[in-house]
């Protein structure tokens, strides 16, 4: 079970830690434009509390996303992180995440999966 403490949410995802990893979760139908990734990016890193995770993002609800956006969390969406695991389960979004990761080029180490569980077992290596 989680604590209250240990889970946050907002308009566009949800955000909590087990086993030293950060879980966060886009919204169903999610549209992330440059306002929601700062939103986003800011209160993940409030939650944070200047602890740095590896980080499990499961993007399964982005409809989504322009440059600048991409852009921003290729860079500022990187803060106190240590890995990323990408989350995807469509052809589209396998896709734009092999472009946003070859073009955007984030600067911790990132890979897309299709499943939690590997995501989680690349992860480990970074908690």
């Amino acid at each position: 079970m989680i604590a209250a403490h240990d889970f946050y949410e907002n308009d566009y995802a949800q955000f909590w830690i087990a086993d030293h990893i950060l879980f966060f979760k886009y919204k169903s139908n999610t549209n992330i434009d440059l306002k929601v990734a700062q939103k986003v990016v800011t209160d993940r890193i409030h939650f944070q509390n200047e602890r740095s995770y590896a980080v499990l993002c499961d993007i399964r609800g982005v409809v989504s996303t322009d440059k600048a956006s991409r852009d921003y969390l290729a860079q500022s969406g990187s803060i106190l992180t240590k890995a990323v695991g990408l989350i995807v389960h469509e052809k589209v979004l396998l896709t734009i995440s092999t472009f946003y990761l070859q073009i955007s080029k984030p600067t911790v180490p990132t890979q897309i999966f299709t499943t939690e569980a590997s995501a989680l077992i690349y992860l480990k290596t970074f908690s």
